[in-house]
């Protein structure tokens, strides 16, 4: 056998935590999750999205005659959380890579800030229609 083929056993290192699989593999995961979830609650603007729904998404289920509108505001309101996290993660990761002044780094976290931006709109869009049809 050549010397650089080496099976998966070997070319793991000795203090590599063992891959889970299965059910192990997702309540794992679910703790991932569940960290990453307590870390987005540090963020001021997470916290603020969430509000921003606690408050509207009762309103918009009351106001909304149809269950499309219903489902848009919504819908909308999870891609906005979803636009944070990930504007999140890429400011952990540009940090961390570029704790000082870079302007590719600059570039990147304003293009996720913008990404946030963009899903706000998408938001007020879906309340838009959710008024427009009522």
């Amino acid at each position: 056998m050549p010397e650089n083929s080496k099976t998966a056993a070997e070319a793991t290192p000795q203090n590599a935590p063992r891959k889970d699989v299965g059910f192990r593999h997702f309540l794992r995961s679910c703790g991932y999750s569940a960290k990453g979830f307590r870390a987005a609650w540090r963020e001021a603007a997470f916290r603020q999205e969430c509000l921003l729904g606690i408050v509207t998404l009762p309103l918009a289920f009351w106001l909304g005659h149809s269950a499309l509108s219903r489902f848009f505001v919504c819908l909308s309101w999870l891609i906005v959380l979803l636009t944070e996290l990930l504007n999140s993660a890429v400011e952990a990761v540009v940090d961390l890579a570029s704790p000082g002044f870079h302007e590719l780094a600059g570039r990147a976290k304003d293009l996720a800030s913008a990404a946030v931006t963009i899903s706000l709109v998408i938001y007020g869009a879906s309340w838009l229609y959710l008024l427009i049809t009522n």
